[in-house]
């Protein structure tokens, strides 16, 4: 007889099957690791110094085990968990000899498990009578690490030395404590380094509490206990994945989708997919994706992994723990060289936050081959990435302020799209009007839904965003990093796509039309509008939706 969750679960190994010995005391500690992680996720929130933290919560905490494999983590940001085991390993295979009790390692490079230069990582180890055992670590994105423009997000950038700091795997916290020193080519090119300095104590703080939670839960079950139940853990996650691929073994499925542009002249760059599930795994091929381009939409490979390993979870991953567990059946095949494996010194900044959701797209409509049911039409496929920096008036010093905003998220079978939220790899909150007006010489006009923009259908896709805002500073710069300005999200089966996203800069009685990816010098007064896509629709007039497929 078949039982769900823990109470009969049975985990494949060298020996056979092998039941799970406790499976009540495997719920307490499992869900105490999950507890570390979120905990961990508020203390870095609420000691943040920059809005892009304590408020949109741009920032992910995991626990993993002693070697670099995810065990736990708080519902942060998608594209940032399954990319933060490649920074674990990598601190661990770069400096592992050097991580000691109480010292913690820093790393954004990403050619070394990194995604783009903003999102710094911080690995702390944790130690059990001298043994090192596991490792907890926060990723969180700093509004401004150097690079040619405000904010480390250029409109244009053609190599990783345009975009900011690179920081190879480095000690930086000894005895709890930051070393200036260790971060000093960080705070000597950033525009706001007291503001880095904040960000990375609270940072710290939350790997001190993560460390101490851990050893909490080690002394209320033994470490022992939290040892085993981490190896089960993954386990049986991937036993239960592998249960769920199983269904559709056989199954291949195909897709390409393009990203508008690169910024450098490069436009309608190829996304493509073939899926192939063998038994009770699956392969990703991304052959027939384009080469790594000039502009700065070449994918790091870990956040290319993560994409996929998002789609998977989301789609067949209901009621499994995320952990390493779960994409250890899923071969994601990605040449160096390409745009989702770019190699040394590719510009990647937006990469990691445009590209990835094209990945999400692809795998998606490639899936929808053989599970139509569970697809949903394209969501907005763009985060909308929006840095604006220069002088504020008010205090004659530098400011650099990031946000991303959300769009319409894709109708799926039975349900519209909802409007007006992030969707798929980014998982964030909206800057308040209230916070953004204090910390920044800057107004927001308007900020409303955009009615009608979802894709029409039996279930209509959800609708996106107008935000505008007011520069009052002058000599700013304003980075754009967006897509779907070309092409509007896709339907599904019979639906219609969502309308496309527009960039304007408004200049007195002057309306100017901006690029997907741009960098504009602006004075007082200049107004940015985003007007952002919505999601696709699904079906067609009838209940149950025709059986065509997507279209390419």
């Amino acid at each position: 007889m078949e039982r769900r969750a823990t109470w009969g679960w049975c985990s494949r190994d060298e020996e056979g099957f092998k039941l799970i010995d406790d499976p009540v005391t495997f719920e307490v500690v499992k869900n105490a690791l999950i507890s570390v992680a979120r905990e961990m996720s508020q203390a870095l929130r609420r000691s943040a110094f920059s809005p892009n933290i304590k408020e949109r919560r741009d920032c992910s905490c995991a626990v993993f085990d002693e070697a670099g494999r995810l065990v736990a983590q708080s519902k942060d940001i998608p594209v940032h968990l399954g990319a933060m085991p490649l920074s674990v390993k990598s601190c661990i295979e770069r400096v592992g000899e050097e991580m000691l009790d109480g010292t913690m390692a820093l790393v954004n490079d990403p050619f070394s498990g990194g995604s783009h230069l903003p999102d710094l990582t911080l690995v702390a180890p944790v130690f059990r009578n001298g043994e090192r055992v596991a490792f907890v670590a926060n990723r969180a994105h700093h509004s401004d690490v150097g690079g040619i423009s405000p904010g480390s997000m250029p409109g244009l950038s053609t190599t990783i030395h345009d975009e900011g700091v690179l920081i190879q795997p480095r000690i930086v916290v000894q005895k709890n404590q930051l070393v200036s020193d260790s971060v000093q080519d960080l705070l000597s090119q950033t525009r706001t380094p007291e503001e880095r300095l904040g960000d990375l104590s609270a940072q710290i703080a939350a790997n001190i509490v993560g460390v101490r939670r851990l050893e909490e839960t080690a002394q209320q079950n033994s470490w022992e206990t939290v040892l085993r139940t981490t190896t089960d853990l993954r386990r049986y996650s991937a036993e239960m994945m592998r249960k769920a691929l199983m269904e559709y073994s056989g199954s291949t499925g195909e897709f390409t989708d393009f990203m508008d542009s690169d910024g450098a002249g490069t436009w309608d760059i190829p996304v493509s997919v073939e899926i192939r599930v063998e038994e009770d795994s699956v392969v990703v091929d991304f052959e027939g994706t384009s080469e790594q381009v000039l502009g700065n939409i070449n994918c790091p490979i870990a956040s290319t992994l993560s994409s996929v390993y998002y789609v998977f979870i989301a789609l067949l991953g209901e009621d499994i723990p995320t952990n390493e567990g779960c994409w250890s059946c899923i071969d994601v095949q990605s040449k160096p060289g390409t745009l989702l494996n770019p190699k040394w010194p590719a510009a990647v900044s937006a990469g990691n936050v445009e590209t990835s959701q094209r990945v999400v797209d692809s795998v998606m409509g490639a899936l929808a081959e053989f599970v139509p049911r569970i697809v949903p039409a394209a969501s907005q496929g763009t985060m909308n990435n929006l840095s604006i920096g220069g002088i504020d008036p008010r205090t004659s010093r530098p400011f650099s302020f990031y946000e991303t905003v959300g769009g319409g998220v894709g109708a799926t079978r039975g349900h519209h799209g909802t409007s007006a939220i992030h969707s798929h790899m980014t998982n964030t909150l909206n800057t308040p009007i209230e916070s953004l007006e204090t910390e920044y010489p800057m107004r927001v006009l308007r900020y409303i839904i955009r009615r009608g923009s979802g894709g029409s259908g039996r279930w209509r896709g959800g609708d996106g965003i107008i935000r505008e805002i007011e520069i009052l500073g002058d000599d700013c710069s304003v980075s754009i990093q967006s897509e779907r300005r070309n092409r509007g999200p896709w339907g599904i089966r019979g639906g219609k796509e969502g309308q496309k996203g527009k960039n304007a800069l408004i200049v007195g009685e002057r309306e100017i039309e901006l690029q997907s990816k741009t960098t504009v010098k602006v004075f007082a007064g200049s107004v940015i509008r985003l007007e952002t896509p919505g999601g696709g629709g699904y079906g067609g007039g009838s209940e149950e939706p025709p059986s065509d497929s997507i279209p390419t």
